[in-house]
């Protein structure tokens, strides 16, 4: 697997005529500095783990364990020939377009070394009403849900420079073998899997574990 594009958002109008700023559609620049942002706070200064990158919703984007957002070359292709066009990177709003490897596939908690950074796969993307308005096509989250996502967010866990060209080393897979396909239909449409995907609880945001863990109580009360 290697970095095939490195993308920033700045502000932009939202496509669905909403008036609303949004950092969804990045743009390929040369390089990228990663760091952890920190917790996600909706009013911090910092969200995005990508220096001089624009997040809008502080409150569901950015922060450690969304740091930075990486998207396969073989997801924009799949979603270009299903919508009819071709898909530049940064499309998805991903910080990172690879190529090489379905990223779904990505095991929780895995870590990838590129140069001197070193991430970690941490959660699924959840498709949310801006992906919605920017494609606006009918029953997109729905399509795009049943798919199984597409991508991986990833925390840094040591900082550095990213540019395109640069391989993707995974050096360490938990044994549990969740994948981030399962977590994210754990967390949307497939609820039967939260126990499944409570094994990896150890590697998995604290927001995603208490979701699936009151599923798994509810299922059982």
């Amino acid at each position: 697997m290697r970095i095939l594009s490195v993308n920033v958002g700045q502000p932009r109008e939202d496509l669905g005529g909403y008036g609303i700023p949004t950092g969804h559609d990045k743009r390929p620049v040369e390089c990228i500095r990663v760091s952890d942002p920190g917790p996600r706070t909706p009013d911090g200064p910092r969200s995005s783990g990508v220096e001089g990158d624009f997040v809008a919703d502080r409150r569901n984007h950015g922060g450690t364990d969304k740091a930075v957002y990486a998207v396969g070359r073989e997801d924009l292709d799949l979603w270009g020939e299903r919508l009819g066009m071709t898909l530049g990177a940064g499309w998805m709003g991903e910080n990172l377009t690879t190529v090489g490897r379905d990223l779904n596939a990505c095991v929780v908690g895995e870590r990838w070394r590129i140069g001197d950074v070193l991430l970690q796969v941490s959660v699924p993307r959840i498709p949310c009403r801006t992906f919605q308005r920017v494609v606006g096509r009918p029953g997109w989250i729905k399509e795009f849900t049943q798919a199984g996502g597409a991508g991986t967010y990833l925390r840094v866990l040591q900082p550095g420079l990213l540019e395109p060209g640069m391989s993707v080393e995974v050096v360490e897979v938990p044994a549990h073998g969740v994948t981030m396909r399962e977590a994210f239909w754990a967390r949307t449409t497939r609820p039967v899997l939260a126990n499944r995907v409570l094994t990896a609880a150890d590697f998995l945001a604290s927001d995603l574990r208490e979701k699936l863990v009151a599923r798994v109580t509810t299922d059982l009360s």
